[in-house]
């Protein structure tokens, strides 16, 4: 016998999601955080996107996810009052050679399942956007906005009424086999420790420190954490768009977009910048290469218009010169420990991936 079925470390919106799926299913759960309260850290320092699912290599786990997960969570928002809205957002050209990658981006889509996907010439995106600036433009009408903490409350008040617990400053120390379980260590001000059939690693930045922590694991399955910082800035003033735009795609991030919280408010973001630590401090220096970048659709930002908002941090298992890598759930067909699930690199879209991972999660758990 176990102290509890399962235990879930991290309570960012994996976590949570995960916490709902399997007490949902008849799971006992005890979600671990280290933190203060759930949410703060990855998960509460985002763009708030739900994302159409257009931008992964189809057959991938990202691109399966995300456009199953969009299904699931506008139908969650919808039933549990979230607040969200479906604004959609134009991909822009501003060169002809970006172009052809619209095109090239509008099959990729397709071949996800986006099947809302239009190209549309200059005209056309202007007639929508007036303030745009752009030679030919990719709308994707079901991308759309989310309260991200009204999510989290909603997944954990969920988890909750079906029996979940949550443990806050309780950070996880070491895991060990025990039988036919998991003897799991926990730390913080009364260090405890804890026995579950299945243990769930959903610590985002963390999850392979985690991981190399948790006994009988192999070694050489475990990745490398890498840090990608994205800084975010704020428009002073109203915004002159009423949908998100996106500037053609990097190589690891989505580029110095314009997003909209649910007030209506403007901020860009986020850049690119490879850390080896954890520090969520903007630095003013950035603004320059936001400038630059925006002004490419939109040249007519007023001057001294941007002021630093927030950063956040990429939980990646690839480097700035390696491809990005797919989501990694590591269940026990992957790495032979039974009863355990790693999450590594669950990045964007995680977000709106989040019930169709927490749903993935629980099928490994119990094939």
């Amino acid at each position: 016998m176990t102290d509890i079925d399962a235990i879930i470390i991290g309570a960012g919106v994996i976590g949570l999601a995960t916490a709902r799926e399997l007490a949902m299913r008849g799971h006992s759960v005890v979600i671990l955080e280290s933190e203060k309260e759930f949410g703060s850290v990855t998960s509460s320092r985002n763009s708030e996107v739900i994302h159409a699912g257009l931008y992964y290599p189809p057959g991938s786990l990202k691109a399966r996810l995300c456009v199953e997960g969009k299904e699931r969570l506008y139908a969650f928002c919808q039933s549990h009052g979230v607040a969200h809205r479906r604004c959609g957002k134009l991909i822009v050209a501003t060169s002809h050679e970006e172009t052809a990658m619209l095109a090239t981006l509008r099959e990729k889509g397709k071949a996800n399942g986006c099947n809302d996907l239009e190209l549309i010439d200059e005209r056309q995106a202007v007639l929508l956007e007036p303030a745009l600036t752009c030679v030919a433009a990719l709308t994707s009408p079901s991308t759309g906005i989310i309260d991200s903490h009204g999510y989290m409350l909603a997944l954990f008040g969920d988890a909750q009424d079906h029996g979940a617990a949550m443990a806050v400053n309780a950070p996880f120390e070491r895991a060990e086999v025990a039988g036919d379980g998991f003897r799991i260590h926990v730390g913080g001000a009364e260090p405890t420790s804890l026995t579950c059939r299945l243990l769930i690693n959903s610590a985002g930045l963390v999850a392979p420190m985690v991981a190399r922590k948790i006994e009988g694991l192999p070694e050489d399955g475990i990745p490398q954490a890498r840090f990608a910082k994205g800084s975010y800035f704020s428009l002073a003033g109203k915004s002159p768009f009423s949908r998100l735009i996106y500037p053609a795609p990097h190589t690891h991030g989505l580029g110095v977009h314009l997003t909209l919280d649910l007030a209506g408010q403007a901020r860009f973001g986020p850049d690119v910048e490879w850390v080896d630590a954890i520090d969520y401090a903007v630095d003013p220096q950035r603004m320059e290469g936001f400038d630059d970048a925006i002004r490419r659709y939109w040249p007519r930002l007023p001057d001294h218009a941007l002021i630093p908002a927030y950063s956040g941090i990429r939980p990646k298992i690839s480097g700035p010169d390696e491809p990005a890598m797919d989501f990694r759930i590591d269940g026990p067909e992957t790495h032979g420990v039974n009863g355990l699930v790693n999450l590594f690199g669950i990045e964007s879209p995680g977000l709106t991936a989040s019930l169709a991972i927490a749903n993935e999660v629980a099928a490994r758990l119990e094939a």
